[in-house]
């Protein structure tokens, strides 16, 4: 019989059923004597949407999942939870009943179940691992499931078991696991191998019909991590630019206003952030009539965020789960956010101006990327064209930036806009390609860096560089700019770090060898410029305009 709903907006799912064997079958971990694991209202709505079904297919609807809360919220005990329901459980979908609702069957019933528990440290699969060795402990579990055998480190299920890895993405090749859980994704980045093995669990589970489920805290914007990436795929979808939706990404956060030194302001985003499990003796503010206090205690987190030995970023991060910044940041998140007008299109024929920036090859550490980058004459509005970044892996393994879909990218934008500046760090490895621009485009360009060379300009002419970059960050945090919101220039931008120098600020990477480029962010601020000295003489004003030439 097919599905068929119950009440108005009801979407099949086998929470309900999730629901009840866990309360029935799960131990609460860190209680003196036995209690039943209840999931919070908070979480509850959560496992009703993670175990939701598509009523055309009859499969689960989700293959990956994201819960983002900030520490203390409870997220290790519930994702312990969920992978023994994943373990065990009738989480399969099964066909429908006499009613038309939905049922289910273990997975033992179709394969041997492989649960796993991931981190980048050891230390990190702890924050799942130990609950989940308590929540076993229940005779009803064992009552039910005889063969059951929680060991120190690993459980052998009746058929197949629940295991942590903290081994490399190498080594879990072959381990295809049905469901799995990646632990504070926000710390899983390149360097670590953290992005390679998130890669390899999933298509692991890809291949069995499993899903994988992250429990970050804030990411910081720019390290590349894969909780960051994850937010990026979900911005995606939203945005209709992903052929794929099956993610349920929860994420919520202390609203940005949220004021760190006023008590009531914190004690308000505190409340948000923690929903359920906030202490407040008026219950929680999401659910009305409100839940009963929960156990993240309020008063102790507002004095830990106090403390003088805390830095306010990481508070907001950990506490507050904002995503913000790094503390030397050179524009946050929230600033560069605000600017974003993803939807904006340019359209053909519109005047423009070019920032580019690039390296061709290193022989040492990951290539700087090479970008091009546009900016709307009009109104400011900056845009990517393209950036080119060395792949990770073997695929970037003697990786050279490809010079002729630089080239090609060049020409194209001269023929679909009408370029009237285009400012360009030569470099050493680029000045050959600078001139042979000049030569082909220069005559068309209404604004020229120099009379001999009207697109060369050197990012090493520090007072320029100072107050170019002081104009395009003044132009973020005034409202002044507005941008496409693409990955890899939002990427670069967040990834500049402030250095002062004796002329003032200019900004860098984090160290030289840093593979968290910035280049972007460098053309984007030259298009920027160019842009400026266009409107500073009038060029795009009823057609008017003449060449102005920077001494």
């Amino acid at each position: 019989m097919p599905w068929r709903p119950s009440r108005p907006g009801e979407r099949p799912t086998l929470g309900p059923l999730i629901l009840d064997w866990i309360i029935e079958y799960l131990a609460a971990p860190d209680r003196a004597e036995f209690e039943p694991f209840v999931p919070t209202l908070e979480q509850a709505q959560f496992i009703l949407r993670w175990f939701e079904i598509d009523p055309h297919t009859g499969r689960r609807k989700h293959r990956r999942g994201v819960i983002s809360r900030p520490r203390g919220w409870g997220k290790s005990p519930f994702l312990a939870a969920l992978a023994i329901a994943e373990a065990l459980a009738p989480v399969v979908p099964d066909g429908w009943d006499a009613d038309g609702q939905p049922v289910g069957k273990p997975w033992s019933q179709i394969r041997t179940p492989f649960v796993q528990v991931a981190a980048v440290s050891e230390a990190q699969t702890k924050n799942s691992w130990a609950p989940l060795l308590e929540m076993l402990d229940s005779d009803a579990l064992i009552d039910a499931y005889p063969r059951l055998e929680p060991l120190d480190t690993f459980v052998n299920l009746p058929r197949g078991r629940i295991e942590p890895v903290t081994s490399s993405a190498r080594s879990v090749k072959g381990n295809k696991a049905v469901f799995a859980i990646l632990d504070q994704t926000e710390e899983w980045v390149p360097s670590n191998g953290g992005v390679r093995l998130a890669e390899v669990m999933r298509i692991n589970a890809a291949k069995l019909g499993g899903a994988t489920i992250e429990s970050p805290n804030a990411f910081t914007p720019g390290e590349e991590s894969v909780a960051e990436q994850s937010a990026e795929f979900y911005k995606n979808i939203l945005e209709g630019k992903a052929k794929d939706g099956g993610l349920l990404y929860d994420h919520r956060e202390a609203p940005p206003e949220t004021d760190l030194d006023d008590r009531e302001s914190l004690m308000a985003g505190l409340r948000l952030a923690y929903g359920d499990s906030a202490d407040h003796p008026d219950g929680c503010v999401l659910h009305e009539p409100p839940c009963q206090p929960g156990w993240s205690p309020l008063d102790r987190i507002v004095a830990d965020i106090w403390d003088l030995g805390t830095d306010p970023q990481t508070a907001r991060a950990d506490f507050l789960n904002q995503i913000t910044h790094a503390s030397d940041a050179w524009l946050s998140q929230p600033e560069w956010a605000s600017c974003a007008s993803p939807g904006e299109a340019v359209a053909d024929g519109e005047r423009i101006t070019l920032g580019f920036d690039g390296s061709r090859h290193r022989n040492r550490g990951v290539t700087d990327a090479t970008a091009l980058i546009g900016c709307r004459v009009s109104d400011g509005f900056v845009f990517e064209i393209a950036v080119w970044e060395q792949p990770d892996g073997l695929a970037g393994k003697d990786w050279w930036v490809p010079v002729m879909e630089v080239n090609a990218a060049v020409r194209k934008a001269f023929s679909r806009y009408k370029v009237v500046g285009f400012y360009a760090d030569p470099a050493a490895d680029w000045r050959s390609f600078v001139a042979e621009w000049e030569y082909t485009y220069g005559r068309r360009l209404r604004v020229r860096a120099s009379q001999q060379h009207p697109i060369e300009w050197w990012m090493n002419r520090t007072q320029l560089v100072v107050r170019a970059l002081e104009q395009f960050h003044a132009a973020v945090v005034n409202g002044e700019l507005t941008h496409d919101g693409s990955y890899a220039l939002t990427r670069h931008v967040l990834n500049a770090r402030r250095r002062v120098s004796r002329s003032g600020l200019q900004i860098a990477k984090e160290h030289p060898d840093s593979r968290r480029k910035i280049d972007a962010a460098v053309a984007a601020t030259l298009a920027w410029q160019a842009r400026l000295d266009a409107v500073a003489k009038g060029v795009g004003r009823r057609g008017r305009g003449r060449a102005v030439v920077l001494s």
